[in-house]
């Protein structure tokens, strides 16, 4: 007789992926996302305000980034992970109920705080549930659909942003952030977690946060793969946060921005599913992939018309690809009890880039065109290009 094999994993597997989904989704279905910019210059902020706000985003997940990371490793993860949406439901209300400087200011600070509770989390309780049912070579197909289901909700805020901002303002642009911010909380109390925490002494985060530094400083593979990171997502993470600008620069309707919004994110969404695929490109295919995205950004804004914002759309998708294959190397070569802590490293390398990032747009922003500025900032992902390709090698 011939006995089936075990439903277990399978049912473990699909259980993890459909929650992971679900909760990704609806951790981005962000209305206010594509036009809260415009939100803050509607209310009389200045482009030296606006930079401010979003330095002082990622000011609060660089302090709190990697002391999250270490309490991710202590405690729950599943529990950081329904914290922090509730965290930025709050600051969402603020930014309609009282908007102002300070109401700005502090949404930043509490979505920064949801952030950087499930930064480095997440991937954590991925990884390690993907290592208990024997699926962790699929840890790349999963995380490439979770920042596609994160990205279609992005694309489905966006469009749906524009008629709800028509019949509503800004208002039910914000009622309904607050909704899905509420939703993913409650989705993430499903996520499946068997990770037992460690021990007092050992599960301290002062402890592992110390383990996790060692282990950074002393294994230059692991080194290498926390620097990729920052250098791939920083720069046009950062430039995110102007596309709605660039995109006025134009001379479009303001009706029209959030659908040249949407075409980006749609480009970049369908990238995200190749991210299996991609894997095996291998490291002078990934500086090949990263030095194509580089050309196509510094095109499009350049060509200053809509037909180049599709370009801008491509280069984003080429980079959020390749922001996922820099995660799936560091997943491989960190240690599992440090794994929350080392990957909110990373993520504290590409905050503080992000940071430097708001400085360099802002100062060339007062004399500079948009799309002049994005150009400029193509650059240092050809340089990313050319030392990662030097570096594959030397290796070989």
């Amino acid at each position: 007789m011939t006995l089936s094999p075990p439903r277990a994993p399978a049912t473990g597997l699909r259980r993890l992926t459909t929650t992971l989904y679900g909760y990704a989704f609806l951790d981005d279905l962000v209305l206010l996302y594509p036009v809260y910019a415009l939100l803050f210059a509607d209310t009389g902020m200045s482009l030296w305000q606006i930079s401010s706000l979003f330095a002082l985003w990622s000011v609060t997940a660089v302090a709190l980034e990697v002391p999250s990371g270490a309490w991710a490793d202590a405690v729950s993860r599943r529990l950081l992970l329904w914290i922090g949406p509730l965290l930025t439901a709050c600051g969402f209300a603020l930014w309609v109920l009282v908007p102002s400087y300070g109401a700005f200011a502090a949404g930043f600070v509490l979505w920064g705080v949801g952030g950087a509770l499930g930064s480095g989390a997440l991937e954590a309780l991925v990884y390690d549930e993907l290592e208990r049912l024997g699926a962790a070579d699929r840890y790349a197909r999963v995380m490439g659909r979770t920042r596609a289901a994160r990205l279609l909700a992005t694309v489905v805020a966006m469009a749906l942003a524009g008629p709800v901002l028509a019949r509503g303002g800004y208002e039910a642009v914000g009622a309904a952030s607050v909704l899905a911010s509420l939703l993913a909380a409650v989705t993430a109390t499903r996520l499946p977690e068997h990770r037992v925490p460690p021990g007092k002494e050992s599960g301290r985060w002062s402890a592992i946060l110390r383990a996790g530094v060692a282990e950074a400083r002393g294994d230059r593979a692991v080194r290498g793969a926390l620097l990729l990171v920052p250098a791939v997502a920083a720069v046009w993470g950062a430039l995110d946060e102007y596309t709605s600008l660039l995109i006025r620069d134009l001379g479009v309707a303001e009706t029209t921005v959030p659908y040249l919004v949407l075409l980006i994110w749609a480009t970049v969404t369908v990238g995200s599913l190749f991210a299996g695929p991609a894997e095996r490109l291998g490291t002078r295919g990934l500086a090949a992939l990263i030095a194509g995205a580089a050309l196509a950004l510094a095109v499009g804004a350049g060509v200053r018309t809509p037909a180049g914002i599709f370009l801008v759309g491509l280069a984003f998708a080429g980079f959020q690809l390749a922001e996922v294959l820099a995660d799936v190397r560091l997943q491989h070569r960190i240690d599992d009890a440090r794994r929350a802590t080392l990957t909110s490293v990373a993520s504290l390398g590409t905050e503080l880039v992000t940071v430097a990032v708001f400085g360099v747009y802002t100062l060339l922003g007062t004399s500079m065109a948009h799309s002049t500025v994005f150009v400029i900032l193509s650059v240092p992902y050809l340089v990313t290009a050319v030392v990662l390709g030097r570096g594959s090698g030397r290796a070989q």
